[in-house]
């Protein structure tokens, strides 16, 4: 009879996914937060203690284990004896844990058609350590594989490739703006994202200096306010439901700007593209996040930017 596997054995960390690019953020980010990293596989940071939301992790891995395996068909029964859907990052040994991967039940991958709403079913994640190792959590932040939220483009409709980035926020959010709802979007040219609003049945008021391309400006739920983001008052637009922002401009001043439609009470939800140029403003990271009702994410779609995203009934209750 063959011997049995060890049993797992938990690590009592919690494991960060980086985004790609980002691993110095994240290391910046868990390090602020007084967490010594206690091994790091690749892109995956381990912090001892339960998860803390870090703005630069793609994903997050709670209550990761230690399986000892005997071989690669061992491997691949411990993990269908945990669950059935498991998401490979592949940080070493790669040809081995591609023959793992290829013993485990198959999982569905399919880009999303916007709207529809992101996976519900338990998707773990694992990695090997070693040959005789797998690290693995049953249950992780995203639903996405390695947090890579990927959908059925439309290259027809939209004027540029940023609508993607609204997709996956409001996708994230698992809200979106509904007909007979008022949306502002700041620095909306060329028109991407009120393309996508727009094509929820909102009614979009459109702020920028320079035009729409011409077929979006031409929809009959789309108003053109020729204008800057930062000459406006919120008061100016009326009633509005939602806020959004993808405008250009440093941190800072986007602060300024998302704090004073915070203050008026001018809008319900927020959400906004905070980019960084040049170094990450790791000052301003935390200003935003400190604001009440607010969080940060980098999106599978962001570049070296994060998405902010603010909620006025959360924002009353964390007062």
């Amino acid at each position: 009879m063959s011997e049995e596997s060890a049993a797992p054995t938990p690590l009592g960390a919690t494991a960060y996914l980086a985004a790609e690019g980002f691993e110095r953020e994240l290391e910046h980010e868990l390090a602020d937060r007084g967490s010594a990293l206690t091994m790091v596989l690749g892109r995956l940071m381990f912090a001892p203690g339960p998860h803390m939301p870090c703005a630069w992790a793609a994903n997050a891995w709670f209550d990761p284990l230690r399986i000892p395996i005997r071989s690669i068909a061992d491997g691949a029964q411990q993990l269908r004896d945990i669950q059935r859907n498991w998401a490979l990052y592949s940080a070493s040994l790669h040809r081995r844990a591609a023959l793992i991967e290829e013993r485990l039940p198959k999982v569905s991958a399919k880009p999303l058609v916007f709207p529809a709403p992101a996976p519900t079913a338990p998707l773990g994640s694992w990695t090997l350590f070693d040959a005789e190792t797998i690290i693995a959590a049953a249950k992780c932040s995203s639903p996405f594989p390695n947090g890579e939220a990927r959908f059925v483009e439309d290259r027809a409709g939209p004027p540029n490739r940023a609508y993607l980035k609204l997709w996956e926020a409001l996708t994230r959010l698992g809200v979106t703006p509904r007909a007979g709802e008022t949306c502002v979007d700041l620095g909306a040219s060329p028109g991407g994202w009120t393309w996508v609003l727009a094509g929820l049945g909102a009614e979009v008021r459109s702020v920028d200096k320079a035009p729409l391309a011409p077929a979006i400006a031409a929809l009959s739920n789309v108003h053109t306010v020729k204008a800057s983001a930062f000459g406006l008052s919120p008061r100016d637009l009326g009633p509005t439901d939602w806020l959004f922002s993808d405008v250009i401009c440093y941190p800072e001043r986007l602060y300024r700007l998302i704090d004073a439609w915070i203050s008026a009470g001018a809008c319900r939800r927020i959400v906004a593209t905070v980019k960084f140029q040049g170094a990450t403003d790791f000052d301003s990271q935390k200003r935003f996040a400190a604001i009440p009702g607010g969080s940060l994410a980098h999106l599978h779609h962001n570049k070296h930017e994060l998405t902010f995203f603010w909620d006025a009934d959360r924002a009353g209750a964390a007062r």
